[in-house]
């Protein structure tokens, strides 16, 4: 038995609760996993996890191991990393969550930058606009768009956006400019539905910032479309500038109620927890936080 790897998939079964979530994240079958766990139990000689039909749970001394098992493995990864880092040569696999449109318009080019600058480092980049589990599904750095950040979340802001209203010319010429947030009711507006309330938009005004009501005539979970629609002449998008950038540039569509636009949003590396940060995801979060900066090329 290699107790390290005992050790891993212990600790990977107890934070994602199933064996078969542990072996699917691990390319491996289902045996695997609970041979290396059971294993370990015979080593020590003791029950770690309590197994049934419906669910898996901790023994006392289960939940006790596992706490020093995060610790005697950070402290390995650590120690990893020490050499690594003196050797200035990062290596090993790296998971990374990006938001699609970002990640595809603006991280993809710096993402092949970096691996071809570090080719020992794998990287395994996930596409994906929901908000993921960081521990569940075994990812080591997540890029995430948001006014603010959840309770508990271990983040670095490494950029951020402007989020403006467009609309094309067309769509102006027939229908008026708004001059104030309130007038969006009248207006016909394209609601993006990835948000907690996809059916009001906020604004600053008079220093506070406030929610107004919108009517969507067309709604969707990707800004990027809703942009486009925008350029088509169905109504008002709001979004990011790294969204709305190109078509602005172009003159596509036009920006309204500059005087009120909200707070930027954050763009920000979140890590699993507060464990030990890899050499090599620390070394990748640099990288795209030195590339994208406070003045990021779609506020150009």
């Amino acid at each position: 038995m290699d107790r390290l790897e005992a050790m891993h998939q212990f600790v990977r079964v107890a934070e994602m609760g199933s064996f078969s979530a542990v072996a699917q994240q691990l390319g491996v079958a289902r045996s695997v996993v609970t041979r290396q766990v059971a294993a370990l139990e015979g080593h020590l000689g003791t029950k770690l996890i309590a197994r049934s039909t419906r669910r898996l749970s901790l023994t006392s001394a289960g939940a006790d191991f596992l706490e020093r098992c995060r610790v005697i493995l950070n402290l390995v990864e650590a120690a990893e990393s020490g050499v690594a880092a003196e050797r200035h040569s990062p290596r090993g696999p790296v998971r990374i969550s990006v938001p699609v449109t970002l990640g595809m318009r603006h991280l993809n080019a710096h993402i092949l930058e970096f691996a071809r600058r570090y080719p020992e480092v794998v990287l395994d980049v996930d596409y994906a606009d929901r908000r993921s589990n960081l521990i569940e599904e075994g990812i080591d750095l997540a890029i995430r768009v948001a006014r603010r950040l959840e309770p508990g979340d271990v983040a670095r802001r490494i950029s951020a956006s402007r989020i403006v209203v467009v609309a094309s010319p067309d769509y102006l010429a027939r229908h008026g400019t708004p001059a104030h947030p309130e007038e969006l009711i009248h207006h016909e507006c394209l609601a993006y539905t990835g948000v907690p309330s996809p059916h009001s938009w906020e604004f600053q005004v008079d220093g506070r910032s406030q929610a107004f009501p919108i009517r969507a005539r067309l709604q969707g979970n990707s800004g990027e479309a809703l942009v486009d629609a925008a350029v088509a002449g169905f109504g008002l998008a709001a979004g990011p500038t790294f969204i709305a950038g190109h078509a602005l540039a172009t003159g596509a569509v036009q920006a309204v109620l500059g005087p009120f636009v909200p707070q930027p949003v954050g763009i920000y590396a979140v890590l699993p927890g507060n464990r030990h940060v890899p050499h090599r995801v620390r070394v990748l979060m640099d990288f795209l936080a030195e590339r994208l900066g406070p003045a990021p090329p779609w506020e150009a």
